[in-house]
């Protein structure tokens, strides 16, 4: 006997998916299974006969002949009002759960801050209460990130994550050369004077974005010009007044984050001087604070749609037991007011 619902109708099955899309149940058993070998016509009909026949996959019963969980951690390896405070996570972490729905998997938020919540997880993990997971940060000896190679998890990371770089699967934007261009942009306004606030070396964007930046500036390239942040509006500030004390002259600054290049133009301002006249200012993300500043801000855009969603296709193939190559993607040059 078919399966009723409350309402007495006949709950639509996959063969009625088939049907409906035109395909056959095999196709349509790929595309809830992540979508593999299988056109994208086919998919976009797949999905369009779930939407109008009203199927649910049962993923209990499926998770039960599979053995898997049908679920994916994203995982956050920083305090818990990050999640809140820097825009960039809540890009990657929408854009993530919107490729995740889409393959009809669930998406597991976990943070991990303290070295309590970072066992936790490793443990949570370990336990197969997940198939994969999307790091999204991660710091240079972090054992958190050693937890997941040992457990052999399938993971795959945002950025690169240092001193593993040949062992997880990651998703980064070009960094060196996004920095390049964003100082390239200054130089060919005519500024000298050139600083930077940079993020922490033991991320990958503190460590690769100023590598960038000395190296377009070859020999014109002072370290006393360098300043270092945390990501954050304050740590900004505060590195822009240290490089005002000591170098009054500075007529632009590369700021490694917006948010650190907000704190930047708040200082200079303080200073008495004007921006972008007195001193440009060229920021990286473009995750929305940008564009709200005044005079906005000019940046390098991440494509967080795109790394997300590239973060999911490749882990995805992972749980299913194939290779997955590693993706750089490519930042665009965004001018706005500040430079």
């Amino acid at each position: 006997m078919s399966q009723m619902t409350n309402t007495g109708r006949r709950k639509p099955t996959i063969r009625d998916v088939a049907a409906a899309a035109g395909v056959s149940r095999g196709t349509v058993s790929r595309v809830l299974n992540g979508g593999h070998w299988v056109s994208p016509e086919a998919r976009t009909a797949v999905e369009q006969a779930i939407q109008t026949t009203g199927y649910y996959a049962n993923h209990h019963a499926r998770s039960l002949a599979t053995g898997r969980a049908n679920s994916v951690a994203f995982l956050l390896t920083e305090e818990h009002q990050l999640l809140f405070d820097d825009p960039t996570f809540p890009l990657l972490l929408r854009g993530a759960a919107e490729a995740l729905a889409q393959r009809h998997k669930t998406l597991v938020l976990l943070v991990a801050g303290t070295p309590e919540e970072r066992e936790n997880v490793a443990q949570f993990v370990g336990a197969g209460h997940v198939d994969g997971v999307l790091l999204i940060s991660s710091h240079e000896r972090d054992p958190l990130l050693e937890s997941l190679l040992a457990s052999g998890v399938p993971t795959v990371a945002c950025g690169i994550p240092l001193g593993h770089q040949a062992e997880i699967t990651t998703v980064s934007v070009d960094e060196i050369g996004s920095a390049r261009t964003a100082t390239r942009h200054l130089m060919d306004l005519g500024r000298s004077r050139i600083a930077m606030i940079t993020g922490p070396p033991d991320t990958p964007g503190g460590r690769f974005r100023v590598v960038g930046f000395r190296e377009e500036l070859g020999d014109r390239f002072d370290p006393a010009l360098v300043e270092e942040g945390d990501y954050s509006r304050q740590s900004g500030a505060d590195a822009m007044a240290r490089l005002l004390e000591r170098a009054p002259d500075i007529d632009a600054v590369f700021a490694a984050s917006d948010r650190m290049a907000a704190g930047a133009i708040a200082t200079v301002r303080a200073a008495g001087r004007v921006v972008p006249q007195d001193v440009a200012v060229v920021g990286f993300d473009d995750s929305g604070l940008a564009a709200t500043l005044d005079p906005p801000l000019t940046t390098m855009r991440q494509p967080f749609g795109e790394i997300s969603s590239t973060m999911v296709e490749l882990l995805l193939e992972l749980v299913e037991g194939r290779s997955a190559e590693s993706a750089t993607l490519p930042t665009e040059l965004i001018v706005r007011g500040t430079a």
